[in-house]
């Protein structure tokens, strides 16, 4: 007889995200914990969403969503990238390395820990963590 789980997606509470919006309406979504991290990467990113995370450190999983027919500018992309060193545990260092990628090239190794991604086609972006100077974080 097989054993029964509660890991049915409609018994899984919903990722507990923060959301922050940038100037010309561009939206960045970050994860709290780990399982909001893999559901945030995996599961709710459009493959043009851009994907952030610092390097070498713990923190949060942070995405930038892609508008059709735009490609956001360097600013915001940069702002992004400074939110993801924010909710990392590099928040009081000076200048932080945070990877980018776009999320179709974000994959979960088989048997990684919650959290855990491998990611292909990187670019490091050096950025002061930081949030939007003119909105604090919601929940969606």
């Amino acid at each position: 007889m097989k054993a029964q789980t509660n890991d049915k997606p409609w018994t899984r509470p919903a990722p507990r995200l923060l959301v922050y919006e940038l100037p010309r309406g561009w939206q960045v979504l970050a994860g709290r914990t780990d399982a909001d991290n893999d559901r945030l990467s995996l599961k709710l990113a459009a493959p043009d969403d851009l994907w952030f995370h610092v390097r070498g450190m713990p923190g949060s999983h942070v995405i930038l969503r892609a508008r059709p027919g735009e490609r956001p500018d360097r600013e915001t992309v940069r702002r992004a990238a400074a939110i993801a060193a924010y909710h990392s545990k590099a928040r009081s260092g000076g200048s932080v390395a945070v990877s980018c990628t776009e999320a179709r090239h974000v994959s979960k190794p088989k048997d990684a820990k919650p959290g855990t991604v491998a990611i292909r086609r990187e670019r490091v972006i050096k950025v002061r963590p930081g949030l939007p100077g003119n909105s604090s974080p919601g929940s969606p």
